[in-house]
């Protein structure tokens, strides 16, 4: 026999979607800002870590945005990308609703979480736009497909553009 009293539970709802409850969604839209000059070298690292992404470029850097964002895949993304270009830190970046997320990875590995008023505070009008939602990838200009640079095109690319980085720091 209960003992307990059923008004008790008058008032509450029980949703019919239950989705919600079974672990955060995917991020509206993940990103990685790096310091890597042009869109076209970050895209040709991208297609050769097997990232799929649209790169941007902005005055502070090309930024990838990444096409699969749902589970492991930012992370795995970032490590890859920090792993083949290595030395050269960059941000990950994750929106979901209105709450940007931003943390540092450097070398393959992730590293402090980083306050997203102090990332973007000196950046470009244009990525804290397409950060925050008020542009897409639509509204960009230069924005180029990582699936559009072959491997073989990548490692020209990339050789070129260390080989004029090795020149002019010589």
């Amino acid at each position: 026999m209960s003992t307990h009293d059923d008004d008790a539970l008058d008032g509450v709802e029980i949703p019919d979607d239950l989705s919600s409850l079974t672990g955060p969604a995917a991020p509206d839209l993940v990103a990685l800002i790096t310091q890597i000059a042009g869109a076209e070298p970050l895209a040709a690292a991208c297609s050769l870590a097997q990232v799929e992404a649209d790169v941007v470029p902005t005055d502070v850097g090309a930024v990838a945005v990444l096409r699969d964002t749902a589970g492991d895949a930012p992370a795995h993304a970032a490590a890859a990308l920090t792993t083949l270009v290595k030395g050269v830190p960059l941000v990950l970046v994750a929106r979901s609703g209105e709450q940007l997320t931003m943390t540092r990875w450097a070398d393959g590995a992730p590293g402090d979480q980083l306050a997203p008023g102090l990332v973007l505070g000196g950046a470009p009008e244009s990525l804290e736009d397409l950060l925050t939602g008020t542009t897409t990838l639509a509204d960009q200009d230069g924005v180029v497909a990582s699936s559009s640079i072959s491997r073989w095109k990548a490692m020209r690319l990339l050789t070129s553009a260390a080989r004029r980085a090795r020149k002019s720091g010589a």
